[in-house]
């Protein structure tokens, strides 16, 4: 009996350590920081289209990171800034790119907060990608996003997807060059003076919503968005002259990737809906991919897309009716060496834009980039684009990490 009693008070105390051990990795926080310094060159070889722009561009930008984690990682706070100085006065800016607090558990999961989000598949034209404002003065293709305001809950299910629900109740301005600027238009236009048409101005609190689920070889995801419109509505005068406010949009969106063998067939479409304009825009396009050439790693990807917008010459990203050709070459090495290339042709008329895109690490901590954009023969029918004709640049950068 006593010895029986002992190997309980004994299995006891070796229980009750463990629940303690346990207890103290849930209450465990890890810490993880990350620095990135810029150093980047920009220019623009052809003489400028407007009074007082520049050509050459040197700047410096800051991209600091930092999580938080505990409850064995199902809770965390994430943070990533950014800076930067540049002789375009507009595009010397910071940002709060995401600062939010995360919560799993099971099959869902709570973000609150400032943070990005990414919908789609397409290569040349994202446009079911909604919920964050870009950050125009940063990178001609739009790839780069404000932080955005939002509580987002997530649902996971096994048979039925995943399925997204935001909260947006701030609304942030798109940011456009300055007077010194390029990629510009002749009249400067300061994001202040924009106006909006809800009376709530930036406080209209918007809403959105997003399902996505894999079939065999499909992925599919279907999103609606209800509130004040990413993407400014440009009206043109006939002197030239430009107003411009952000709509109050419905738009819904599909995005489908079908990925069989080598190829990767995808397609994104939209509808929106707004007082004063409503439209239909899709991309559709593939992808192949040529996978260890050789024997050495090398792998070469193939990309093609259309691209369509109901609103001919109006759209801002002026991707109406073109055509996207390019290819995606990945060494594979241990400097992680990629290559864009890529072209943008208009089924219409003359214009065509050809871009490059380059990227290798070296040594432990830095990374050097390049990117070319070339506007070739643009039409003046183009009624964005054609400001920038004489804009093409070519940019270096060099990254050092911490």
């Amino acid at each position: 009996m006593k010895i029986k009693s002992i190997y309980y008070i004994i299995l006891l105390l070796c229980f009750g350590k463990t629940i303690h051990a346990q207890n103290e990795k849930a209450k465990k926080v890890t810490h993880d920081f990350e620095l990135e310094l810029e150093g980047e060159y920009r220019y623009f070889y052809n003489d400028a289209l407007f009074e007082d722009q520049k050509d050459h561009f040197p700047s410096l930008a800051i991209r600091p990171e930092y999580k938080a984690d505990w409850n064995a990682g199902y809770e965390s706070i994430n943070f990533k800034g950014f800076f930067r100085v540049d002789v375009d006065d507009e595009r010397t800016h910071w940002d709060i790119r995401e600062l939010y607090y995360q919560k799993a558990k099971k099959n869902w999961e709570l973000n609150l907060g400032l943070k990005k989000v990414y919908w789609g598949v397409a290569e040349s034209n994202h446009l079911v990608d909604i919920i964050n404002q870009t950050d125009a003065v940063e990178t001609f293709d739009g790839e780069e996003k404000l932080g955005q305001p939002m509580a987002q809950f997530t649902w996971i299910t096994e048979k039925f997807g995943t399925f997204d629900f935001f909260y947006l109740p701030y609304h942030r301005k798109r940011t456009f060059s300055g007077k010194k600027g390029r990629l510009r238009f002749p009249v400067v236009i300061d994001k202040d003076d924009l106006g909006y048409e809800s009376g709530a101005k930036e406080w209209r609190q918007d809403v959105a919503f997003r399902w996505k689920h894999y079939f065999d070889i499909f992925d599919i995801g279907i999103s609606h968005f209800y509130g004040t419109g990413r993407e400014p509505l440009f009206v043109f005068d006939t002197t030239g002259n430009i107003n411009a406010f952000y709509p109050v949009i419905h738009q819904t969106g599909l995005d489908l990737q079908i990925t069989h063998n080598a190829f990767l067939w995808k397609l994104e479409s939209i509808y929106r809906y707004a007082d004063a304009q409503d439209f239909f825009a899709m991309v559709a396009g593939l992808e192949y991919t040529f996978s260890n050439i050789d024997g050495n790693g090398l792998d070469i990807g193939i990309l093609g897309e259309y691209l369509y917008d109901e609103r001919d010459e109006l759209t801002l990203n002026a991707l109406q009716n073109d055509i996207f050709f390019g290819s995606r070459i990945a060494f594979n090495d241990t400097q992680d060496t990629s290559i864009l290339i890529g072209g943008i042709a208009d089924l219409e008329s003359s214009t065509t834009i050809f871009s490059l895109e380059a990227s290798r690490r070296f040594g432990s901590s830095w990374t050097a980039a390049v990117e070319a954009r070339i506007f070739n023969e643009i039409d003046d029918s183009e009624l964005i684009l054609s400001n920038f004709r004489e804009d093409s640049f070519f940019r270096i950068s060099i990254s050092k990490y911490f």
